[in-house]
C-alpha cells in the first residue's frame, strides 16, 4: 500500500509539473501481430506518455516511449507542453512470414484509427525461405519511385540493406508501380501525417521462387562481353540457358559469337551487383574499315555500368580518323568529365602505347591517327552510347631519288618522336624500311621513301664529307655549293679534317671574317658554324662563328671537325672556307683577330664554355690591333677551378717584348697598344669541382697618342659612353677624336604624373651648344604617363606613315616610336594614313637625321586609359595599297599585348582586307586571335587563333575595326602585315534594279501596242466590207483617197449590206428585173444587182474546208473557185469594169441605178492609180 501511494503521489507530482494544458487520453487495443510503440524525443519533463490502470484509472506508469501490447486494451494519457500531435511518434510493426508459396497474413492491415493524432509509421518486414521472393500487390493507385518528400503527406520506402547496395528506396503514391517484389529480410514501411486518412488494407502478400532478371542477347564473333560482378556486393549468380543444364557463375561469366542466348540472374536487380564490360573488334583494308562505325547494338545492359572498348586494327602507311560528332575535349589525367561520359584513346607510337583523355563537346575531333588504335569509353548506367565513325585511307608519302656525291655520306635521322613515319631505301620488294635513320654512302641513284606526307617534320638530313692532308696540302677545300637534296629539311654539312699528328689543320675565312657567338646560338641568317677538335680527353668545341666578324683565321691540332647548320626551306649560302696545313703546335687551337679601327668592343670564349677548359691544355688568341688605337682587356665572366698540379695562367707576349704571366684574378691589360698574343693555359684539375671558364671582351678606342683618353670634368673616363645629365655643366675634352667616330645624341623627359601636369605639347628639339664640334646625330623625348592614361601621338602635318617593306619613308627624317622600356613599336615618317597613334605605356621617340626637318615633329597630348596597347586610326588611300604592320615588326608583338587598328572606308568604297604574311607561335598559355569587326557591329566578320586557318581575303563594306591579340608564346613569335586596298563598290542592286524597270517598260510598251493594233484590227474588220466582181479591179475597202466632192466623196460606200432587209421589198417587183439591160444578167458589177438566174435548184452549199482557217489573216474577197459563178479566165478589165471608177449615169437612190442607158461616162473615185495586169503576170 505504501508503495502504490508513493507511485500515485509520483505521479501526480509529474502532472503537476507540465506548464502547458496540452493533453489526450485514449484507449487503444493493438491488432495480434503488432507491435505498437508511442514515443517522443523531448525530455520527460516537458512530454510523456502514460497507461492507466488500476481503480478509477489510477496511474500506472510514464515514460518518454511506451511499447503496447497486442490484443490488450489500455487507457494511455499523453501530456505534454508542446502541441502533442507534433510530439508524440506512433510506430506499428508487424511481421508477414512465408513460405516458399503463401504468406501469413495475405492481406497487409493497417489499423488506420489506431493513435490516428499523431504522426504514423507503419512498417513490415518480410520473411521467406531462402531464394523465395516476396510479392506486394500494390491495392489502389501506384507507387512510384522518388528521391524526395512525397506532397500528399504518404511516404513509402523499401529497405533492403542486404542485396541493395542504395539501401533504401522511396516511393509516392501515384504511379505505375503495382507490385513490389522483395527479398527475406526486406522493411516496407509507410510513414503518415497526423490524423490522415490511411486505408485499412495497402498489400495482398504472396510467395514464390526467387527467379531474377532474364535478358536474350546475341554476340558476334568480333564481339566479347564480360559480365563481372562487384567484390563488394552480394551474391548473385549469372546463368546461361543454351542447353539443357544451365552454366552459372557467380563472378563472371564471358560470352562470344553467340545468337539469342538467354542469361538469368539471381538477384533481382543484378545492375547493382554486376558491370559489364564490352570489347569489339573493327578491322581496316587500306580503304575501308568493318563495320564502319563504333556502335553499340541495342543495349539490353543499358541500365548497368558498362566499360566498352573498340579496337581497331589498320595496316601498315594507313592513316585511322575517328570522327565524333559531338566534338572531344582532351582532358588531364585529374580532370573528370562533368557528364561522367570519358573516352580513353589509346595507340601504339615509337615509344610506346599512349593513352590519351577526351570529354565529349570540344574541337578535338576529328582524330588523325597512324597505327592500331583501342577507343575506351566508360558508360554510367542508363547513359546512352554516343557512336563515332571510322575512316581509313593510304597515308600520305613522299618518294624521292638520292645521288651521294663520292667521298659523301648521307645520313637521315629522327629529330623527334611524332609523328610516326620510317625512312625506306630501295623500292618493293627489295625494300629496307627504319624508323630512326637510314644511311647513304654509294655514289649512285638510290630510291628513299618517307612514309608520311611531312618528313622534315620528322628527320634531319646530315651530309658529311671526310679531307685528308698531307703535310704540305689538303684534298679540297670546304666548299658547299648549292645542292638540291632536302632542300626542306633542316641540314648539317660536316667536314672531318684530318693531318698528320704533329701538325695542325689552318681555316682562313674570306675579307668579311667571322663572329664568335655562345655555342648553342642561331646566326641571324641562320647559317651557323662550328669548330670541334678531337683531343684525347674527347671532342671540344673551339667556337661557334656566324658571318662577318673579326675572327680571319683559325688553327686546330691533328683532327677536327667543321659544320654548318642550315634550317629547312632557307637557301644555302655558305662561306668560302679556305684549308691548308698549319704549322706544327702545342695549342688546343690559335684563333687570329683583326680588330677594326674606330671604337669598338669584341667578346671571346674559351673552348667548350660555358662548360670546362681541357685539363692541361692551352689556347691561344693572336690580336693585330690597328696603329694609333688602344685596346683594354676586360675579363667579364670566369670560373677558376681546384688544380692539381701547375697553376692557371695568362700570358701576353708582343713582338720583341718580354712575355707577362698573369692570374684571372690580376689585373689586365688597359690602354695598351700595338699587336699581341693572348695565350690560356689550364692546370690538371679536380673534376669533382668547377672547371676553368673565361668570358672576355676586348675594347678598342682611338689614342691619338700613347695615355691620352676622353676626359670628364675633373675626373677619368675610359668609358664609351659619356652621359651629361640634364641641369649640370660639363667640360668635354675631345683627344684625337675624329667627328665622324664621335656621336651626339640627347633626350628630354616629359612626365605627366596627373590630370593638372597632363597637358598637350609638341615635341621639339632644344637648341644645343654652339661649341659642340658635331652635329646631333639623334634625339629623344621619354613621355612617361600614370597607369591610368595614354599617350596620343599626331602628325603636325596631318598624317603619318609606317615603314615597312614596299611602303619605306622617303623623307629624311625618321622618327622610332618604343615603349618605355625599349620595346618597338616601329618607325614612322610624314605623310601617310595614320592620323593618330594612341599608347598605353611610357613611350620614347627617336628622331635622327632631322637637319632638314621643320619643327615639331609631333603633337602629343594625354587621355583616358584604353584596353589596347596601342590603337591606330587609319584613313586608307584610294591610290595606293595600305600596309599596316604589328609591333616590332617583324621581330614579333610584346606576349599577351594587344594592337587595334580602326580604319575608316569613304562612302564610296569598300575594303579589300588581305593577311599576306602571319607568322604564328606555339602558345603556352592563351591563343593568339585576328579579329575583323565593322564598326557599330556585334557581330564578328572573322576571328582566328593560331590553331586555325588563316583567311587569306576579305572585302569590308564600310569602317572597321582589326585587332590582334598576343598570347604567350612557347616557341616562336606573333607578327602580321595587313594589306587594305580601296576599291569602288559596285552598286549591283541599282544596275538590277534598273534593268528590270527597262524591261518592265519595253514589256508594258509592248502590251499597249499590241493591243492597240489588235483594237484597231477589231475596229476595221467590224467596219469594213467588201463583194467579189468577178470583172472588176481589187477593191479596198475604206480606201482614204476619196475627194470630198460630190462626185468623188464616199456617200455611195457602204460599210455593210443586209441584204435581207435593205433589198427584201424590191424583190417582189419582177418588172423591176425586167427593165434592166441583159448585159448586167450574171455579171459582177460595182453596184448591187438583183438575182435573175434560176431558183428552183435552191440555195447553193458552201462547203467548209477540213483545217481551220489561219488566224489573223484577212482575205478580203472569196477565191473564184468558192464563189456562187464559176469560174473564168483571168482577163485584162476595162476603165469601166474597175470599182476604182463610177458611171456618172448612176441615180442616186437606194440602189443606185441608171438615168439612162447611154454610152458610159466614169468618175474616178480612188486616188491611187491602178495598173493593169498583163495576162503573163496573172500567170506568175
Amino acid at each position: 500500500m505504501r508503495l502504490s501511494a508513493s507511485r500515485a503521489l509520483l505521479a501526480l507530482a509529474l502532472l503537476a509539473a507540465f506548464d502547458s494544458p496540452e493533453s489526450l487520453q485514449t484507449a487503444v487495443r493493438p491488432d495480434k501481430g503488432s507491435t505498437v510503440t508511442v514515443s517522443t524525443a523531448l525530455p520527460p519533463d516537458q512530454c510523456a506518455v502514460c497507461a492507466l490502470g488500476g481503480v478509477n484509472d489510477t496511474l500506472k506508469s510514464c515514460r518518454s516511449s511506451l511499447s503496447l501490447v497486442p490484443e490488450e486494451e489500455v487507457k494511455l494519457l499523453f501530456n505534454c507542453s508542446q502541441p502533442i500531435e507534433q510530439a508524440f511518434t506512433v510506430t506499428i510493426a508487424q511481421t508477414v512470414e512465408c513460405t516458399k508459396d503463401i504468406c501469413s497474413p495475405t492481406t497487409v492491415e493497417t489499423q488506420p484509427s489506431l493513435l490516428s493524432e499523431f504522426s504514423r509509421t507503419y512498417t513490415w518486414e518480410l520473411k521467406a525461405p531462402e531464394k523465395t521472393l516476396v510479392g506486394l500487390n500494390i491495392l489502389g493507385d501506384g507507387l512510384r519511385e522518388t528521391s524526395q518528400p512525397c506532397p500528399d503527406g504518404f511516404q513509402y520506402s523499401v529497405t533492403t540493406p542486404k542485396t541493395n547496395p542504395k539501401g533504401l528506396t522511396q516511393y509516392c503514391r501515384g504511379g505505375s508501380a503495382t507490385r513490389l517484389d522483395e527479398p527475406n529480410g526486406a522493411v516496407v514501411s509507410l510513414q503518415v501525417k497526423p490524423r490522415a486518412l490511411v486505408e485499412s488494407v495497402l498489400f495482398y502478400a504472396s510467395a514464390g521462387p526467387l527467379k531474377g532478371r532474364t535478358v536474350v542477347l546475341s554476340v558476334n564473333s568480333s564481339t566479347t562481353v564480360v559480365i563481372r560482378r562487384d567484390p563488394e556486393a552480394p551474391e548473385c549468380d549469372v546463368c546461361s540457358l543454351d542447353g539443357s543444364t544451365p552454366q552459372c557463375a557467380t563472378n563472371e561469366k564471358t560470352l562470344t559469337n553467340v545468337n539469342n542466348l538467354s542469361l538469368e540472374f539471381s538477384c533481382l536487380k543484378p545492375q547493382d551487383v554486376y558491370s559489364v564490360e564490352i570489347k569489339k573488334k573493327i578491322e581496316c583494308t587500306q580503304s575501308t574499315c568493318t563495320p564502319a562505325a563504333g556502335e553499340i547494338e541495342p543495349d539490353v545492359f543499358k541500365d548497368f555500368r558498362r566499360s566498352i572498348t573498340w579496337d581497331i586494327g589498320v595496316p601498315q602507311r594507313t592513316v585511322l580518323t575517328l570522327d565524333f560528332p559531338g566534338g572531344l575535349k582532351e582532358m588531364s589525367e585529374a580532370e573528370t568529365c562533368p557528364d561522367g561520359h570519358q573516352y580513353s584513346v589509346s595507340t601504339i607510337k615509337s615509344q610506346g602505347e599512349i593513352t590519351t583523355s577526351y570529354c565529349k563537346g570540344g574541337t578535338a575531333s576529328p582524330l588523325g591517327l597512324l597505327a592500331a588504335t583501342s577507343v575506351t569509353t566508360q558508360v554510367l548506367k542508363g547513359s546512352e552510347v554516343d557512336s563515332f565513325t571510322v575512316k581509313v585511307a593510304p597515308r600520305g608519302n613522299r618518294m624521292m631519288s638520292v645521288m651521294p656525291d663520292p667521298d659523301t655520306i648521307i645520313t637521315i635521322r629522327r629529330l623527334s618522336n611524332e609523328p610516326d613515319c620510317s625512312v625506306c631505301m630501295n623500292k618493293e620488294p627489295n625494300q629496307i624500311c627504319n624508323r630512326k635513320y637510314l644511311t647513304l654512302k654509294d655514289p649512285y641513284n638510290t630510291t628513299v621513301e618517307f612514309t608520311c606526307p611531312r618528313p622534315q617534320d620528322v628527320f634531319t638530313v646530315e651530309i658529311n664529307r671526310e679531307i685528308d692532308c698531307t703535310e704540305t696540302s689538303c684534298s679540297g677545300n670546304i666548299v658547299q655549293a648549292e645542292s638540291s637534296l632536302f632542300p626542306d629539311f633542316n641540314r648539317t654539312f660536316t667536314w672531318d679534317l684530318k693531318v698528320v699528328p704533329t701538325r695542325a689543320f689552318q681555316l682562313d675565312f674570306p675579307e668579311m671574317g667571322m663572329r664568335q657567338i655562345p655555342n648553342g646560338e642561331i646566326c641571324p641568317d641562320e647559317h651557323t658554324y662550328s669548330i670541334v677538335t678531337y683531343l684525347r680527353t674527347g671532342p671540344a668545341t673551339i667556337a661557334t662563328f656566324c658571318k662577318g666578324g673579326t675572327v680571319t683565321t683559325i688553327l686546330a691540332r691533328y683532327k677536327g671537325r667543321v659544320s654548318l647548320q642550315v634550317p629547312g626551306d632557307r637557301k644555302l649560302d655558305p662561306v668560302d672556307l679556305k684549308l691548308n696545313v698549319g704549322p706544327e703546335t702545342s695549342m688546343v687551337a690559335i684563333v687570329k683577330v683583326n680588330l677594326p679601327r674606330g671604337v669598338s668592343s669584341t667578346d671571346f670564349i674559351t673552348a667548350n664554355y660555358p662548360g670546362r677548359f681541357p685539363d692541361n691544355q692551352q689556347m691561344q688568341w693572336d690580336f693585330a690591333v690597328p696603329g694609333m688605337h688602344n685596346y683594354t682587356m676586360h675579363f667579364q665572366n670566369h670560373t677558376a677551378p681546384e688544380c692539381l698540379a701547375e697553376e692557371v695562367e695568362v700570358e701576353y707576349q708582343k713582338d720583341n717584348e718580354k712575355v707577362t704571366k698573369l692570374t684571372l684574378m690580376d689585373p689586365q691589360p688597359k690602354h695598351a697598344q700595338g699587336d699581341f698574343s693572348m695565350v690560356l693555359r689550364n692546370c690538371e684539375t679536380n673534376t669533382t669541382l668547377q672547371g676553368l671558364t673565361l668570358n672576355y671582351r676586348v675594347s678598342v678606342m682611338r689614342s691619338g697618342h700613347p695615355g691620352t683618353v676622353l676626359k670628364l670634368n675633373i675626373r677619368e673616363s675610359n668609358a664609351l659612353e659619356v652621359i651629361v645629365a640634364a641641369g649640370t655643366k660639363a667640360n668635354l675634352s675631345f683627344l684625337d677624336c675624329p667627328n665622324e667616330d664621335v656621336r651626339l645624341t640627347a633626350s628630354k623627359v616629359i612626365g605627366c604624373l596627373d590630370m593638372t601636369t597632363c597637358s598637350a605639347t609638341q615635341l621639339t628639339v632644344p637648341k644645343l651648344d654652339s661649341c659642340l664640334p658635331m652635329s646631333l646625330h639623334s634625339f629623344t623625348w621619354h613621355l612617361k604617363i600614370p597607369e591610368d592614361r595614354t599617350v596620343d601621338l599626331m602628325s603636325p602635318t596631318g598624317s603619318l606613315r609606317q615603314s615597312l617593306p614596299g611602303q619605306d619613308c622617303a623623307q629624311s627624317v625618321s622618327l622610332h616610336v618604343a615603349e618605355g622600356d625599349g620595346f618597338s613599336v616601329g618607325d614612322f615618317c610624314f605623310t601617310g594614313m595614320i592620323q593618330k597613334i594612341q599608347v598605353h605605356a611610357n613611350v620614347s621617340v627617336t628622331v635622327s637625321d632631322f637637319s632638314q626637318t621643320k619643327e615639331p615633329f609631333l603633337n602629343v597630348s594625354f587621355s583616358q586609359e584604353i584596353p589596347e596597347t596601342i590603337i591606330y586610326r587609319i584613313s586608307p588611300e584610294a591610290s595606293s595599297p595600305t600596309l599596316l604592320a604589328t609591333p616590332n615588326w617583324p621581330l614579333g608583338m610584346r606576349p599577351s599585348s594587344t594592337v587595334s587598328w580602326l580604319v575608316t572606308v569613304p562612302s564610296q568604297y569598300e575594303a579589300l582586307v588581305q593577311l599576306p604574311n602571319v607568322s604564328q607561335p606555339r602558345c603556352r598559355d592563351r591563343h593568339t586571335d585576328i579579329t575583323v569587326k565593322m564598326l557599330g557591329d556585334e557581330e564578328e566578320l572573322i576571328s582566328r587563333r593560331e590553331d586555325e586557318a588563316p583567311v587569306d581575303m576579305l572585302t569590308v563594306p564600310r569602317s572597321f575595326y582589326l585587332n590582334m591579340s598576343n598570347c604567350i608564346p612557347e616557341r616562336g613569335v606573333f607578327a602580321a602585315m595587313t594589306k587594305i586596298v580601296l576599291q569602288k563598290k559596285s552598286n549591283l542592286l541599282a544596275i538590277l534594279l534598273g534593268v528590270a524597270g527597262a524591261v518592265l517598260l519595253l514589256l508594258i510598251l509592248l502590251a499597249v501596242a499590241c493591243f492597240v493594233i489588235r483594237k484597231n484590227k477589231k475596229d476595221k474588220l467590224a467596219k469594213d466590207s467588201s463583194i467579189y466582181i468577178g470583172k472588176g479591179n481589187i477593191f479596198r475597202p475604206n480606201d482614204g483617197h476619196f475627194s470630198k466632192t460630190r462626185s468623188d466623196n464616199e456617200s455611195h460606200v457602204y460599210a455593210s449590206i443586209d441584204e435581207a432587209m435593205t433589198y427584201g421589198h424590191l424583190l417582189g417587183d419582177s418588172s423591176y428585173a425586167d427593165s434592166m439591160p441583159n448585159r448586167f444578167n450574171g455579171g459582177q458589177v460595182d453596184t448591187y444587182n438583183t438575182f435573175t438566174g434560176p431558183t428552183s435548184s435552191g440555195l447553193p452549199e458552201i462547203q467548209e474546208p477540213d483545217n481551220e482557217p489561219e488566224l489573223e489573216v484577212f482575205k478580203t474577197f472569196l477565191d473564184p473557185s468558192e464563189s456562187f459563178h464559176p469560174p473564168r479566165p483571168r482577163t485584162p478589165i476595162d476603165r469601166q469594169d474597175s470599182l476604182g471608177f463610177q458611171d456618172r449615169r448612176m441615180l442616186d437612190n437606194q440602189l443606185f441605178t441608171f438615168k439612162s442607158t447611154g454610152d458610159i461616162n466614169t468618175i474616178r473615185l480612188s486616188g491611187v492609180d491602178v495598173e493593169l495586169q498583163t495576162p503573163e503576170e496573172d500567170s506568175l
